[in-house]
C-alpha cells in the first residue's frame, strides 16, 4: 500500500478507527485507520503507558496477533460501511507463522499495522497477510485466518447446541 494523502485514491482521512470496529471501550487496541483499498488497510497504535497489556514498560511482542487482528476487523468494517452495511463481528480462527523480532513494543512506539486480503470465501472465512513496522523496521509479521459469518447471533447460537 503505498503512502498517500487524503485527496488520493485509497487513502482515508486520519479517522478514529472505532468507527469500524465491533469492540469497545478498552478493548479498542488500535487508535487510527491510514488507509484503506479494496485489498487492504494501514492502521496505526501508539504505545502508551496507560495502553491495554502495558506494564509501564511497553507491550509484549505477542499482542502483536490481536493488533493485527483489530486492523482485519476494521478492513471487514470499512468495508461493510462502503457497500452501506453495519459492521458486524468476526472470529480469528488461527495463526501462522507469527514472528516478533521484539519481545515487547516500548512505551513510546508508534505502531503501523498493515493487512493485506489474500484470501476470502463465499462462507466467511478470509486470510491476512499481516506487518507490524515501527518506521521503517518490521517488527513481527503472520499470515491470520478469520471468519465472519453471515448472522452471528445465529452461528453463536448453534454452536452453543
Amino acid at each position: 500500500m503505498s503512502q498517500s494523502g487524503p485527496d488520493q485514491p485509497g487513502a482515508v482521512e486520519t479517522l478514529d478507527i472505532r468507527r469500524f470496529l465491533p469492540h469497545s471501550g478498552a478493548m479498542v487496541l488500535l487508535d487510527r485507520l491510514l488507509e484503506a483499498g479494496p485489498e487492504e488497510l494501514l492502521a496505526e497504535t501508539a504505545i502508551r503507558p496507560d495502553s491495554m497489556f502495558c506494564d509501564g514498560h511497553g507491550v509484549p511482542g505477542w499482542v502483536g496477533v490481536e493488533y493485527m487482528a483489530q486492523a482485519i476487523a476494521a478492513y471487514a468494517g470499512h468495508t461493510a460501511q462502503l457497500r452501506g452495511e453495519p459492521v458486524k463481528i468476526g472470529f480469528l480462527l488461527g495463526t501462522r507463522r507469527y514472528e516478533s523480532s521484539c519481545p515487547v513494543f516500548a512505551v513510546g512506539s508508534l505502531l503501523k499495522i498493515h493487512v493485506k486480503r489474500i484470501l476470502q470465501a463465499d462462507n466467511g472465512i478470509g486470510s491476512f497477510e499481516c506487518h507490524i513496522h515501527a518506521g521503517s523496521q518490521q517488527l513481527a509479521s503472520a499470515t491470520i485466518t478469520v471468519f465472519q459469518p453471515a448472522d452471528a447471533a445465529v452461528f453463536l447460537e448453534g454452536s452453543s447446541e
